[in-house]
């Protein structure tokens, strides 16, 4: 088995994927663009959370087909993006981009405690840190 399939393998038996639909955005993103130079650990774990809903996967594949295409050079060009992002927003979004701002610096992220979060929010947080730490001992 390859590495993606790995990856896959080990999100299932977590029981990381909310639902059909997530798993089957991730396995999309992942088919179409883990053989490019520009994909990471990092890039894997944007994925994960961009699959989330139909929303931010539309917003990851947009960014991932111009990186594909030579328009955005790497995933800084991404975090540079998804700093913007985080900037126009005052809700609990402002911190699922900081996340994936950490997963593309390889950093730790600590959710602040007196963050003012909606549960739901919080939740996808929550499962994308636990999803990392799979992705972690994958990679």
């Amino acid at each position: 088995m390859g590495w993606k399939e790995n990856c896959l393998a080990a999100l299932d038996a977590a029981k990381l994927f909310e639902n059909s639909g997530h798993r089957t955005r991730f396995k999309e993103l992942m088919d179409c663009y883990s053989n490019y130079p520009f994909f990471t650990k990092g890039l894997c774990k944007c994925m994960y959370l961009s699959a989330w809903d139909d929303e931010h996967f539309a917003v990851m594949l947009e960014t991932l087909m111009d990186m594909s295409l030579g328009r955005e050079q790497d995933t800084k060009d991404m975090q540079v993006k998804g700093d913007a992002l985080a900037e126009e927003r005052n809700d609990g979004e402002y911190y699922v981009y900081l996340l994936s701002g950490a997963f593309l610096e390889d950093k730790p992220y600590i959710l602040p405690e007196d963050a003012d979060i909606p549960q739901e929010i919080r939740y996808i947080i929550d499962r994308a840190i636990r999803a990392s730490a799979v992705i972690d001992e994958v990679f």
